[in-house]
């Protein structure tokens, strides 16, 4: 068996390397992923070694992760364990505002991302990161493993005119990079422009998976239950913006997916020679307890990762949605508006960053001309994040 090697989030260094930040009134943003590798709550660990936590802030699903199906808002309350007072970031706001921040002289941000654009922790962190600049008070990342490695990149690049809080900012669909480097990115680029700390996740390296960080799995989100349902989450996340299931009501999100009209045989036959590399498609049958067809029979498809390191999942929910297209074109549909808090554009839209795999599918484009369309504004990216790579 080879050695695993042993990564601390920065959360485990942040007594050492923030000692100025003892002192000050803070807030934080927590979910139930903050945690050390020993599995114990970030706001406990800084209010045990004397940081001043006054409140804490949550983001979508809760502080505490209590909102389990997607899109819930959740309330501002008290914490039933520290008693700080919980300010909800997904609810009637999303941006703190001034009363929120008002008494506090630094915000921590400490979320465990998984490496997509539509994941929304992110921009979370990029508007806190906002009021904390207009706010003149001081903004750090406590750093965490990017869980789906840190050197592919997949899908388009968010175009202006799309913007959501499924994607604020101008980055790929699987942008490759941890929270941490993608602040001082948003800090300088983007020109939010606070005053920003980075504390490193120490011993991460950007080919990792998240069985080689030798750290324990907390599901960040409801419906991210394992490391396998993050490698497949960057494509099948797509499937929001359709009436398929995405497999939410199941106890496989993201790797299950299906509609009451579709033969999972049929999908697997056109699908089969599209998917790419690390994937084996199973066609299946399931009943979704909650969300879309809840208590309906669909037939679909499980996905079965064969090697994370080459499979890439944006290919995958391209060549299915291409699949269901030929198979199923009078069942098919986009799913319409709201989503997100978004009312106009079409959620496919606003996932993909832009409209072209909603024309591409419906014009029956290929999957490679989809694809090639989408990133050919990956490598501009890569450029304008590598100043600011933090790992290597």
């Amino acid at each position: 068996m080879s050695t695993r090697v042993r990564v601390r989030p920065g959360l485990e260094s942040a007594v050492a390397e923030l000692p100025a930040w003892r002192d000050r009134s803070l807030g934080l943003i927590v979910h139930p992923a903050s945690v050390t590798s020993e599995l114990r709550h970030s706001v406990d660990v800084l209010i045990e070694a004397g940081f001043r936590i006054e409140a804490l802030f949550g983001p979508q699903h809760g502080a505490r992760g209590e909102k389990q199906d997607n899109m819930v808002e959740s309330a501002h309350a008290t914490d039933p364990v520290t008693g700080r007072l919980v300010h909800s970031l997904y609810s009637e706001v999303r941006k703190p505002t001034p009363a929120m921040l008002d008494g506090l002289e630094g915000i921590l941000f400490d979320l465990q991302d998984v490496g997509v654009r539509v994941y929304t922790f992110v921009w979370t962190m990029a508007l806190a990161m906002e009021a904390c600049a207009e706010a003149g008070i001081p903004f750090a990342v406590l750093d965490r493993p990017n869980p789906i490695g840190g050197d592919v990149r997949e899908g388009p690049v968010l175009r202006p005119g799309f913007e959501s809080f499924v994607g604020l900012h101008p980055i790929p669909l699987r942008h490759g990079l941890t929270a941490g480097e993608l602040a001082s990115w948003l800090n300088i680029e983007r020109g939010i422009g606070c005053e920003l700390e980075i504390v490193r996740a120490d011993g991460w390296r950007r080919a990792m998976r998240w069985a080689e960080t030798g750290l324990p799995w907390v599901l960040p989100s409801p419906n991210l239950p394992t490391p396998r349902s993050c490698e497949v989450y960057p494509g099948m996340v797509l499937l929001e913006g359709t009436n398929l299931s995405e497999g939410r009501g199941t106890t496989r999100p993201f790797e299950l997916f299906g509609a009451p009209w579709l033969d999972p045989h049929a999908l697997a036959a056109a699908a089969a020679e599209s998917l790419g590399e690390g994937v084996c498609l199973r066609p299946c049958w399931f009943e979704p307890t909650f969300q879309k067809h809840a208590g309906t029979v669909c037939g679909g498809g499980q996905l079965h990762v064969t090697d994370a390191a080459v499979l890439r999942s944006v290919r995958v929910a391209v060549a299915l949605l291409t699949a269901v297209r030929a198979v199923a074109p009078d069942d098919f549909a986009w799913r319409p508006p709201p989503y997100e808090y978004e009312e106009t554009l079409l959620p496919i839209d606003i996932l993909w960053g832009h409209s072209g795999l909603r024309e591409g599918v419906d014009a029956g484009a290929s999957v490679d001309e989809i694809l090639a369309r989408a990133e050919s504004e990956i490598d501009a990216f890569r450029a304008s994040v590598r100043p600011y790579l933090l790992y290597d």
